[in-house]
């Protein structure tokens, strides 16, 4: 069987496994987290290269208040877990997203777990946090028109590939499989442009509830699948 070198997850559900079990949300949150840690062990062991997950987005702000103040309390105490497991797993992090909008203390920890985990020679792990791949292109953009600005960029040397190295996944291979859970079947401004020729997988499985069984049925769909690139 292929295994896919770069796999990208929506993880949905939370909220909603949560309530079927008559707890509250953050509940659903928190749970999620260790899925987060297992499904990357897993993810490694089957051979996966780059492990990339949708963890809050710029719409995620507009929750309500406690919501949003308990999912960055979670990520605080993510990013302490998270450097753990990268040095115990040679896991190399990098979160994607504008770091601007968070709090100094979250992009102090994002920025720690980042430098310590750069040499490593294990799983590629990227987050997205207060990522929307409409802002992602948009900050590309003014990246690109102050380089522009500055005589280092000039307009025919803008390709495709110069576009991709300036957005946060620079240097990350496209994905070749994305997996949404919970059921939901679109893609809430999530690497609009690195999705291009993308697999796409749907489950209605929870995130919480995702394993490492879950994971192989997606690879075994993703295998059943005729990739063919230019042709009809």
């Amino acid at each position: 069987m292929k295994i896919p070198e770069h796999v990208a997850i929506i993880l949905d559900g939370n909220g909603r496994w949560a309530r079927k079990k008559g707890m509250p949300r953050n509940y659903g949150h928190a749970q999620g987290s260790k899925t987060v840690e297992n499904i990357c062990e897993e993810a490694y062991k089957m051979g996966i290269k780059y492990l990339t997950v949708y963890a809050f987005s710029t719409e995620n702000w507009k929750r309500p208040r406690d919501e949003v103040d308990a999912l960055m309390k979670l990520l605080r105490n993510y990013m302490k877990t998270c450097l753990k497991t990268a040095e115990k797993n040679r896991m190399r992090v990098r979160v994607l997203g504008d770091l601007k909008g968070l709090d100094e203390d979250i992009r102090s920890r994002i920025l720690e777990l980042q430098e310590a985990s750069r040499d490593n020679d294990g799983l590629n792990f990227q987050i997205a946090i207060n990522y929307g791949s409409r802002d992602e292109m948009l900050r590309a953009m003014g990246k690109m028109a102050a380089d522009q600005a500055a005589g280092k960029l000039k307009g025919e040397d803008i390709t495709e590939e110069r576009f991709a190295s300036y957005l946060d996944t620079a240097g990350i291979p496209d994905p070749d499989l994305l997996i949404r859970t919970s059921g939901e079947q679109r893609l809430s401004n999530f690497l609009l442009w690195q999705l291009a020729y993308t697999e796409f997988y749907f489950t209605d499985v929870l995130w919480p509830d995702f394993s490492k069984e879950e994971l192989e049925k997606a690879i075994v769909q993703y295998n059943k699948r005729d990739r063919r690139f230019g042709g009809v």
